[in-house]
Formats: C-alpha cells, structure tokens, sequence
C-alpha cells in the first residue's frame, strides 16, 4: 500500500486531511498542550540522536551532512522496523515537528526515508 506523507508544524492547527498524525521531534514543542496537539502517537525515538540535534542546530549550512547523518541513524536505530511497520497500516501520514524551519528540519529527512522504505 502506498502512503501519502505530509508534513507539517505541529503549531498549525490539525485537519481532517492529516490522517494519521505523528510527532517525530525527541523534545515536546513548547507551548502545545497534548490536547491542542490531537496526535495518534509520540515517536521520539525514531527522531534525530540529541547529539545530532545540537550539531545541526537548524544550521542550513550543515543541511546535507545533517540529513545524510540523520539517515544512518535511521538504518541503525532499533525503532526503525516498528515505526516503519506502523506506517504500513495507514494511507495517510502527517509527520508533525516543531521547526521554525519548514525546508530544514527532520521531518523533511524523515518523509524521504518512509516514501524510499515503504515503496515496497
């Protein structure tokens, strides 16, 4: 089955076309509660390593060493497989994140890797 993967700032207000709704950001987003966030599920883990996070710093300068890194984690991360699983069972998929930043951000990285992993 393919998926339909969006993205989008968890700060914008949820809709009906969002589907199946996941946080993919390892720190809560400031200034949401859970009830505003309307979310299916939390996926911290499958989020980009706190190291990683604080290297990158939404630096666009580092944007393509952050992305290639991002996704070697990715390969390597025990939450992968289940993540991947879960979004097998849905049509459509928005992958929230709190960035200020709409075109650098793990989201962005992350609906590559699900539409390349989920081809199948």
């Amino acid at each position: 089955m393919k998926s339909v993967i969006n993205i989008k700032r968890i700060y914008d207000p949820p809709a009906k076309s969002d589907g199946y709704r996941i946080l993919v950001d390892r720190i809560w987003p400031r200034g949401i509660s859970k009830e505003e966030a309307d979310l299916d599920e939390w996926e911290k883990e499958i989020a980009p390593s706190t190291l990683l996070r604080k290297w990158f710093n939404h630096d666009p300068v580092r944007w393509e060493a952050f992305r290639t890194k991002y996704t070697a984690e990715l390969n390597k991360n025990e939450a992968t497989a289940p993540f991947l699983d879960q979004c097998r069972k849905h049509n459509n998929i928005t992958l929230l994140y709190g960035a200020k930043d709409e075109l650098h951000n793990q989201a962005v990285v992350l609906r590559e890797y699900l539409y390349e992993k989920l081809k199948s």
